[in-house]
């Protein structure tokens, strides 16, 4: 009779806290500028989701770039985030850009474009690679490619 009442405790904890859909992946948006100063130019953007499950899980980022005017410049850096159970919610993704990679002489030309850009006062900057998501050891991979161009303001 024990075991009876110890399996079905056990069977309704499971049930109950199961993992019946995945987090839903809505867009990546809010791409801006941070800071831009003589070494380092910072963006921001925000990834949005929604999970629809009892249960928490964490994602993490996975080698995100940030490509500007065609050419990948930086990687993501953000920290791992807890997924909150029954909510929408943003993971806050962040870039440092090294000015050096924009300056330095390359066959692109990405300093000829990035000065085009400040003429038309816009840049294209697109986010691209994956958002890993890992619940109960499992994981599960979220393809982030994102275009948005930004106005420049002096």
């Amino acid at each position: 009779m024990k075991k009876l009442l110890y399996f079905s405790v056990l069977f309704l904890l499971i049930s109950g806290c199961s993992v019946k859909k995945k987090p839903v992946f809505i867009k990546v948006d809010n791409i801006k500028v941070l800071s831009f100063k003589s070494d380092t130019i910072k963006l921001k953007a925000a990834a949005f989701f929604e999970n629809p499950n009892n249960v928490s899980g964490t994602f993490s980022t996975d080698k995100i770039k940030v490509i500007v005017n065609g050419e990948e410049v930086a990687h993501v850096f953000s920290d791992e985030f807890k997924v909150p159970a029954k909510k929408e919610f943003i993971i806050p993704l962040t870039a440092y850009i090294p000015t050096r990679k924009i300056f330095e002489n390359n066959k692109n030309g990405i300093l000829g474009g990035l000065l085009n850009s400040i003429l038309n006062k816009s840049v294209k900057v697109q986010f691209k690679g994956n958002l890993k998501y890992t619940v109960f050891g499992f994981t599960k991979d979220y393809i982030i490619d994102t275009t948005e161009e930004i106005k420049i303001k002096f």
